[in-house]
């Protein structure tokens, strides 16, 4: 039998607790200095787990894991939503343009750098390099539009979507299109904001 998408979070939520530790939560609760809960498990833990989740669940496809993703990231524990996260990073070349609006959503609740680096570095990043010229194309505008957002975290994803693609040479970047996002993101804020400079230093740092 198939299992259902809330069963299958069930048994990832159940296998983080297995591993919870009230010392690592207080300690990455002050660390990070959130307000959402945490289990305690470690990041390798959290890997561990979603990669033993594909082999007992194999038959998940892509609505099944966006749907999981989602179903995971809808409790306010970081443990969770960090599997979420893993999640579409396992899955980040089934992707289609489509599904950048569970990512905007995400981006938007995840307001640090541990969530929000890895939807838009890891998730968003290779999902661009894998679809179709005109999928790209398309999501490339919602870019645009993120690096306008008063969202500073949202300006942040569009300027990091691009990182791994320059370190990995940037053939398919489209520079010019780059500077002006960065130009963007930076306009778009009312004050100098530190996440959004680290990111654009980091971003302007591979095209040197």
């Amino acid at each position: 039998m198939i299992a259902s998408v809330p069963d299958v979070a069930d048994w990832i939520d159940a296998a983080l607790q297995l591993e919870a530790s009230p010392y690592r939560a207080d300690a990455e609760r002050e660390r990070l200095g959130s307000d959402l809960d945490f289990y305690g498990a470690s990041v390798g833990i959290v890997r561990g787990t979603v990669r033993d989740a594909g082999r007992r669940y194999p038959e998940l496809g892509h609505d099944e894991v966006t749907a999981l993703s989602s179903e995971l990231w809808r409790r306010p524990v970081f443990e969770r939503r960090l599997a979420a996260v893993v999640l579409l990073q396992s899955h980040a070349r089934e992707l289609i343009g489509t599904d950048l609006t569970r990512i905007e959503g995400f981006v938007r609740e995840g307001r640090m750098p541990e969530l929000v680096d890895l939807l838009a570095v890891d998730v968003v990043g290779p999902m661009l390099r894998a679809l179709d010229r005109r999928g790209r194309a398309r999501a490339e505008l919602v870019l645009d539009r993120w690096a306008r957002d008063p969202d500073v975290w949202l300006r942040r994803a569009a300027v990091l979507a691009a990182l791994r693609e320059l370190k990995a040479g940037g053939i398919a970047v489209d520079h010019d299109r780059l500077e002006r996002r960065l130009r963007s993101a930076q306009d778009a804020a009312s004050i100098a904001d530190p996440a959004l400079q680290d990111a654009v230093d980091r971003v302007r740092a591979t095209l040197e």
